[in-house]
């Protein structure tokens, strides 16, 4: 039987997506992700669908005549040019929704590593140095001040961890106000200027937008209590590398973790990395079974488009 519809996988994804795909599409895949690569392989495709690596420009669209749907396996949008999109009619779809839980849970297990100074204990452990218990004095969660920069879907679910787990103030910063929220959590609506200074724990969690490239510099950072934290669970270069990694060379601050970062993959001599004081992962936070899941569902709506359905969850701008 032929397939209605084919579609590009920039990199596989679950099995629950796939197999939705599979009923109705045929479906190819990337081998490089370059993109002089993959404008041969868009020349027939009715929809791309990509994960964290990658992008899709312009010069790519102009290349898919058949293009009608984009679907983002995630919630970041900066890889896809939306304006080109918008321009050709093609729809954009993604899954605002699918790793909540995932980035916001991550961020507690960065704040507790840093707080509890679990690397370093490992690390001490490892090396048969028993006695670190004496010198690795921590700091507890419960009581302390976070400051949440972005109150989106993450930045909210990481509020209500912290509030309803460990008992944390919430400061919060964004374009836009959530009363029904912060009731929920007795939180608090605050310049950034004011949520640097007062926070002991802070998540960034703002969109990658020109607005906010850079814009957690060291003026911000020299404005943090000593003993506070610094957590970048959105995109690396949302803060400015080279000042994190001096503030904490300067023990301005008492740590930062962070799971993304300016340039990815992470080369071995960032200098992030040779600082005791900070925690990373690679780009992992969503890669839970559960949101994996949930990702790859982005199908559901693939699908929806290319049968003339409206789908669940549009990109902001292409609802209509």
């Amino acid at each position: 039987m032929t397939s209605a519809f084919k579609v590009l996988l920039y990199e596989p994804m679950h099995g629950e997506g796939t197999r939705l795909l599979q009923q109705k599409c045929e479906i190819a895949y990337a081998e490089s992700l370059e993109e002089d690569s993959i404008l041969p392989l868009v020349t027939d495709v009715d929809a791309i669908i990509l994960r964290a690596n990658g992008a899709i420009t312009r010069r790519i669209m102009e290349n898919a005549s058949r293009l009608k749907v984009i679907g983002r396996h995630g919630v970041g949008l900066d890889a896809v040019d939306l304006d080109a999109a918008r321009s050709r009619g093609i729809k954009v779809v993604y899954t605002p929704v699918a790793n909540t839980e995932s980035v916001a849970e991550h961020f507690v297990a960065l704040a507790l590593m840093l707080a509890k100074k679990m690397r370093l204990a490992d690390m001490a452990l490892r090396a048969g140095d028993f006695q670190a218990r004496y010198r690795l004095v921590g700091t507890e969660l419960r009581g302390k001040t976070l400051g949440v920069l972005g109150f989106g879907r993450i930045g909210r679910q990481t509020a209500r961890i912290c509030r309803q787990g460990f008992r944390m103030p919430v400061l919060y910063s964004d374009i836009v106000d959530y009363p029904e929220v912060a009731a929920e959590l007795g939180a608090c609506r605050m310049e950034t200027e004011e949520i640097f200074r007062l926070s002991d724990f802070i998540s960034i969690n703002m969109p990658l937008l020109p607005g906010t490239k850079g814009c957690i510099n060291r003026d911000l950072i020299e404005l943090m209590k000593p003993t506070a934290f610094l957590i970048n669970m959105a995109r690396g270069p949302i803060w400015n590398e080279a000042h994190v990694v001096q503030a904490l060379r300067e023990k301005l601050i008492a740590g930062a973790g962070s799971d993304v970062y300016e340039v990815e993959p992470v080369s071995a001599d960032n200098p992030l990395l040779e600082m005791e004081n900070f925690v990373g992962t690679p780009h992992m936070s969503a890669h839970t079974e559960e949101a994996m899941i949930r990702m790859s569902l982005v199908a559901e709506d693939v699908l929806a488009v290319l049968e003339g359905r409206s789908p669940e969850y549009p990109a902001p701008g292409f609802e209509n």
